[in-house]
């Protein structure tokens, strides 16, 4: 029974060659189900998806979990939703030759204590527009540990969206990496900065995020497994994290749609890229 319960805790292959491909999550494929009786297996038949993820059972055989193209609830598939996250075998399905690249955008933040919400409106502002595909936007408020599990989930970049204090001006936005050593910012626009390094408060205390420090959340999850090779974090200065206030000060609350034009243009450029490095580098611990 020890063995069965070790093989399940086990990670799938991060890769399966299918027909001459290599097939990982991101991969694009066409649908070909065996089945003929079911109706569902009639209606995916020709469709495209994403593999979202590359299973083994326990008798080693593979099976692909696939979004489709054209579902509407596709992201409720990503979030590993049943309903709209179907299995195949690897004679179920077509490589087309293809990998989507794919970012995670999180939005971070306690929307109870006033400008610590920060992220989590601009999640929120973000979702509200068209979806990038191979994009997931997710509000992760004060769930750290949700956090980890889905820096798990084969991601080629992570956009971490957070109130900082680093004694800037109340709404100055600032871009980070926290892969690179601290180094003078090359480009700065207004009420906007651009550094590298962990981020850091005023007089270089570590960050406070009032209930979920992304660094550390980084650091955890690359102890688990591999993360994502291109990390930003996009930190907004509060005017107040530590009042049980439920909404946003004004200058925080003006920066959002801003931030969330910041977050976009990061999103392409790290698609871009991550697509000239063939969306595979993955970062370890």
């Amino acid at each position: 029974m020890g063995d069965f319960w070790t093989r399940m805790e086990g990670r799938g292959p991060a890769e399966v060659v299918v027909d001459g491909v290599e097939v990982r999550a991101g991969s694009r494929v066409r649908l070909r189900p065996r089945g003929t009786a079911d109706v569902l297996d009639l209606v995916l038949t020709g469709r495209e998806g994403v593999v979202e993820a590359v299973e083994q059972d326990e008798e080693g055989a593979f099976h692909f979990a696939v979004t489709v193209d054209d579902d509407p609830g596709r992201d409720l598939g990503e979030a590993r939703l049943p309903g709209h996250r179907f299995f195949y075998a690897a004679d179920e399905i077509e490589p087309l030759g293809e990998r989507a690249c794919r970012v995670l955008v999180a939005g971070i933040g306690n929307v109870f204590l006033g400008d610590d919400g920060f992220g989590v409106e601009v999640a929120r502002h973000l979702s509200a527009a068209p979806r990038t595909p191979g994009v997931d936007v997710v509000d992760f408020g004060i769930r750290g540990m949700d956090l980890v599990y889905a820096l798990q989930r084969d991601y080629d970049a992570v956009i971490l969206v957070d109130a900082s204090p680093r004694g800037e001006p109340p709404g100055t936005l600032t871009v980070l990496d926290p892969t690179e050593p601290t180094e003078p910012a090359e480009h700065a626009g207004p009420g906007q900065r651009e550094t590298s390094g962990a981020p850091a408060g005023g007089g270089g205390q570590p960050l406070e995020t009032h209930g979920m420090d992304p660094v550390k959340v980084l650091r955890l999850a690359a102890e688990l497994g591999p993360v994502p090779r291109l990390i930003r974090i996009v930190c907004c200065e509060p005017a107040s994290a530590a009042e049980a206030l439920y909404e946003l000060s004004a200058p925080v609350q003006v920066a959002v749609p801003e931030a969330a034009s910041l977050v976009n243009a990061l999103v392409m450029e790290m698609i871009a890229e991550s697509a000239g490095r063939g969306c595979r580098d993955r970062a370890h611990g």
